[in-house]
């Protein structure tokens, strides 16, 4: 029935507009950088020069003549914009910032463990070694081994009676 109330909806009330929060931050980022370049202080420097010649010079198309209250109202205006977005800009800046020092943080946590790991593993692995036989250890048993040999009395291998 096309002339019923629709009741599961009360009347008058309008869906508030949808924004993202990250989209228009980095809006934000992107005018703030933008307000930052010689090149939008050179544009702005050029408007302002021909604002003031027109409104000076050109008579018959004084729009905003001498003191410029329409010039002061238009940099009020983007001032009031301006400051809040560069603010929001920063605060977003100081967000990554805090993210990637606690990143850096942790990472170097990990770091000094594999560190304290490796030099805990290489502390073992010459403790082992201290306790093997080197060259000249082996070399000493040797020389005692062939020292006891010439000392022995030597065996026929066909007999079995010393020779």
């Amino acid at each position: 029935m096309p002339g019923v109330d629709d009741l599961s909806r009360p009347r008058g009330l309008r869906a508030r507009p949808v924004y993202d929060p990250d989209t228009f931050g980095r809006l934000s980022e992107t005018v703030a950088r933008f307000l930052g370049t010689g090149r939008y202080l050179a544009v702005q420097t050029g408007i302002v020069i021909v604002w003031i010649i027109v409104n000076v010079v050109a008579a018959s198309l004084r729009f905003d003549p001498y003191p410029f209250i329409l010039l002061n109202l238009v940099f009020s205006t983007q001032a009031a914009y301006a400051a809040p977005l560069i603010l929001l800009a920063q605060s977003r800046q100081a967000d990554r910032d805090r993210s990637e020092v606690e990143r850096d943080r942790e990472m170097n946590s990990r770091t000094m463990a594999d560190m304290a790991f490796l030099a805990r593993e290489i502390a073992g692995i010459r403790i082992a070694l201290e306790g093997k036989m080197g060259r000249e250890d082996l070399g000493e048993v040797l020389t005692r081994l062939d020292d006891i040999q010439d000392r022995l009395p030597s065996y026929s291998s066909d007999m079995g009676e010393p020779a």
